[in-house]
């Protein structure tokens, strides 16, 4: 728990809230594959087509000006 808060801080410390916290929504996409990967549970469409939602959200969110 100490080492999230940490790496949040140094996150907060290098970007802007409005980029840091969007990135969080990355770990929703580790945790499907990693689901998938490690104990088979399927990844339908509309799993693939959130994934995509989130990957092209961070992405708008990441490249718009600060």
């Amino acid at each position: 728990m100490l080492n999230k808060a940490f790496v949040w801080v140094l996150a907060l410390s290098r970007a802007p809230v409005s980029i840091a916290y969007p990135m969080l929504s990355i770990g929703y996409i580790v945790n499907a594959l990693l689901a998938y990967w490690l104990f088979g549970e399927p990844l339908h469409a509309s799993k693939v087509a959130g994934i995509f939602v989130i990957i092209v959200g961070v992405y708008l969110l990441t490249r718009s000006p600060a």
